[in-house]
C-alpha cells in the first residue's frame, strides 16, 4: 500500500504541474475546472492513508477491511489520474516543455536584446540614434524588457519575452534600413518637387475649364464645384509649404522627417488633383453628352435589358419584374427634362448614373438569391 500511495502521490505531482502550466499559456482549455474533483479524489485516498499510517502502534491493528478501503480509494484515485492524464497527454507534456524552456528564453532574449543596444554605440551606427524609427525600436526594447522582468508565470513570461523578441527585431531592421534613409530622401524630395510642379501645370488648366463650364452650360451643371479652384491653390500652397520643410530636412540629415513631410505632400498633390479633375472631368463628361444625348441613355436601357433578361432566365420575374419596369419611368423623366436652351445635361447624367447604379444592385441581389439556392 506503501508503494502505491507514493506512485500516486507522484502522478499527482506530475499532473498537478502540467494543469497549473496549462491554465497559465491555455486557459481556455479550462482543465483547471476538470482537474479539481480529480484532485480532491486523490486528497480522500491520501487523507485515508495518513489516518491509517498514523495508527497508534501500541494500538489494536486496524481492521483488514480499512486497509482494504484505503487501497481501493488509492487504486481508484490512481485510475482516474491516468485516464486524465492520457486524455490531455499531448497538451500536458507540451505545457510543462513550455515551463521548463521559459526560464531559458527569457535569458535568451534578455542578451540578444542587449547586443542589439549595444549595436547602437558602434561608431558607424552613432549617428543614426536620432532617427525617430532608431529611437523609438530602443525604447520599444527597454519597455518590453521591463515587462518581462516583472512577468510572473509561464504564459506571461512567454508573451513579454516574444515582445522583446519583436521589439529587437524591429532595432535591427530599423539600423538595417538606416544608411540608406539619407538617399531615399533625396529622391523622394526630388521625386515629389516634380510631381508638384506637374500638379501647379494641371492646376492652371482649372479656370479656364470652370470658365468653360459656366459658359457652356447649365449654371446648376458646376454649382457645386465653384469652390475647387480656391481649394486646390490652398492645398498647393501647404503642399509647397511643406515641401520646403523637407527639403531642409534632408539637407540637415532628417531624412525619416523629410520622408514623413514628403508624404504629407503627396496627400496635398492628391487632394488638389481631385478637385482640378472634377472640373476637368466634368467639362469633358457634359460635352460628351451634348454631343451626343442618346448614347448616355441608350447605354442605361441596354442595362435595364439585361436585368429583365436575367429575371426571366432565373425565374425572378415575378419579384423582379415590376420593380424593373418602374425604371423605364425614371429613364423617360430624365430624357424629358432634357429641354430649354440650356439644358440641365449634368441632372441628366445624375437621374441616369442613378438608375444605372439601382439596376446594378437588383441584379446583383437577383445573382446572389439564385447562387445561394
Amino acid at each position: 500500500m506503501v508503494a502505491a500511495f507514493l506512485d500516486m502521490d507522484r502522478r499527482q505531482s506530475v499532473a498537478e504541474a502540467g494543469v497549473a502550466e496549462s491554465h497559465e499559456i491555455a486557459p481556455e482549455r479550462n482543465l483547471l475546472r476538470q482537474w479539481e474533483p480529480i484532485r480532491q479524489t486523490c486528497y480522500r485516498a491520501a487523507e485515508g492513508y495518513l489516518q491509517l499510517a498514523h495508527t497508534d502502534p501500541d494500538q489494536a491493528l486496524a481492521p483488514a477491511a480499512a486497509y482494504d478501503q484505503v487501497t481501493r480509494q488509492i487504486s481508484d484515485a490512481t485510475r482516474i489520474l491516468d485516464e486524465f492524464y492520457e486524455n490531455n497527454r499531448g497538451h500536458l507534456e507540451h505545457a510543462t516543455a513550455l515551463a521548463q524552456t521559459a526560464p531559458q528564453l527569457a535569458h535568451r532574449v534578455r542578451a540578444d536584446a542587449q547586443v542589439a543596444l549595444e549595436a547602437l554605440q558602434a561608431p558607424e551606427r552613432m549617428s543614426f540614434a536620432h532617427y525617430p524609427s532608431v529611437r523609438t525600436a530602443a525604447d520599444q526594447i527597454g519597455a518590453a524588457l521591463r515587462a518581462l522582468d516583472s512577468a510572473r508565470g509561464t504564459g506571461a513570461v512567454r508573451s513579454a519575452a516574444h515582445q522583446v523578441e519583436e521589439a529587437t527585431k524591429a532595432l535591427r531592421q530599423a539600423l538595417s534600413e538606416a544608411p540608406g534613409r539619407q538617399a531615399e530622401a533625396r529622391n523622394t524630395v526630388a521625386s515629389v518637387t516634380t510631381r508638384s510642379s506637374a500638379v501647379r501645370t494641371r492646376a492652371s488648366g482649372l479656370p479656364p475649364a470652370y470658365s468653360a463650364l459656366l459658359r457652356e452650360f447649365n449654371a446648376a451643371s458646376s454649382a457645386d464645384l465653384s469652390g475647387n479652384e480656391q481649394q486646390a491653390h490652398a492645398l498647393l500652397e501647404r503642399a509647397e509649404a511643406r515641401l520646403d520643410e523637407a527639403r531642409r530636412a534632408a539637407a540637415d540629415a532628417r531624412p525619416e522627417l523629410a520622408l514623413d513631410l514628403a508624404n504629407e505632400v503627396r496627400a496635398e498633390l492628391a487632394a488638389a488633383e481631385d478637385l482640378v479633375d472634377a472640373v476637368t472631368g466634368r467639362l469633358a463628361t457634359l460635352r460628351a453628352v451634348r454631343e451626343n444625348p442618346r448614347a448616355k441613355v441608350d447605354e442605361v436601357r441596354f442595362r435595364l435589358r439585361d436585368a429583365q433578361l436575367l429575371a426571366v432566365q432565373r425565374d425572378l420575374a415575378a419579384e423582379w419584374g415590376s420593380v424593373l419596369d418602374a425604371q423605364l419611368d425614371r429613364i423617360d423623366r430624365a430624357v424629358d427634362a432634357l429641354t430649354g436652351v440650356h439644358p440641365d445635361y449634368w441632372a441628366y447624367v445624375r437621374d441616369l448614373d442613378a438608375v444605372s447604379d439601382f439596376i446594378a444592385g437588383v441584379v446583383e441581389r437577383m445573382r446572389g438569391r439564385t447562387d445561394r439556392t
